[in-house]
């Protein structure tokens, strides 16, 4: 029992690492263009690796609950589990761009022209990932609520964006596959993990409505929006977050991630 937080943990850790094999596991063909032959990968149909994200969120949230319950909050099951976070939450999402930004620049004339270097700001995701759970780890004022974006926020972000491009909610694919749009969250993102920002957590630590009604609010629009927005409802929920968040000014005191 003492382990079970750790084991809950370390499956968070295989979902984002199995993941990473969807991610990568495309399959390859040749294509042909003004008379020269190319190897062409195609894009691996990545909404399984959204799906592991989701799974493993479940695991991120059990883990701590478990922990909480059975009084096996230490150190080591903390540092542990920011370990996970960043492959799962921070590497994960850092790859899914990488495919959304080659898919993106598949649609110029020119694609067989793009540099990795224009694919690179992707990676930018799990470096500052890394630097916000080193950083907040230490963090002393974190007992309540969170100091910038939660890594799991940006992580089930991201993993909606192949699943909205799949099923096309409110037309939105084209959105999400514009190089313009993708480098914007991508910066945005980045910010937000470790902007000097006050952000909710969910934990309920009394019953008081007027301490909780940011994060009842949200927890209605995200189940009121599932099944009108579909996968769409992910975005707009994370937009309602940082909203409720800088609106409700939540009060911060000691860890999160």
């Amino acid at each position: 029992m003492k382990q079970l937080p750790n084991i809950l943990t370390l499956g968070n850790l295989f979902c984002g690492s199995l993941a990473i094999i969807f991610i990568l596991h495309a399959p390859q063909y040749i294509a042909e263009f003004n008379g020269v032959e190319y190897t062409i990968t195609n894009p691996e149909p990545v909404y399984w690796a959204s799906a592991l994200v989701v799974l493993a969120s479940l695991f991120d949230f059990l883990d701590g609950l478990v922990a909480r319950l059975l009084k096996l909050q230490s150190p080591f099951g903390k540092e542990l589990d920011s370990l996970a976070d960043l492959i799962t939450f921070g590497l994960v999402p850092g790859m899914i761009f990488f495919r959304l930004l080659r898919s993106a620049y598949m649609r110029m004339p020119d694609v067989f022209d793009v540099s990795y270097i224009n694919l690179a700001p992707a990676l930018l995701i799990p470096c500052f990932a890394a630097y916000r759970l080193a950083k907040f780890n230490l963090d002393t004022r974190q007992s309540e609520n969170f100091i910038g974006m939660p890594t799991p926020a940006v992580g089930l972000l991201v993993a909606s964006f192949p699943l909205i491009i799949l099923y096309n909610p409110f037309n939105l694919a084209p959105m999400l596959q514009n190089l313009w749009v993708l480098y914007t969250v991508i910066l945005v993102l980045c910010y937000l993990m470790v902007a000097e920002i006050p952000m909710l957590s969910l934990k309920f630590k009394t019953l008081s409505m007027s301490e909780n009604w940011p994060r009842v609010a949200l927890i209605i629009l995200a189940i009121a929006g599932a099944p009108l927005l579909r996968f769409a409802a992910v975005p707009v929920v994370f937009i309602c977050y940082v909203l409720l968040s800088v609106i409700a000014r939540p009060a911060t005191g000691n860890t999160g991630k």
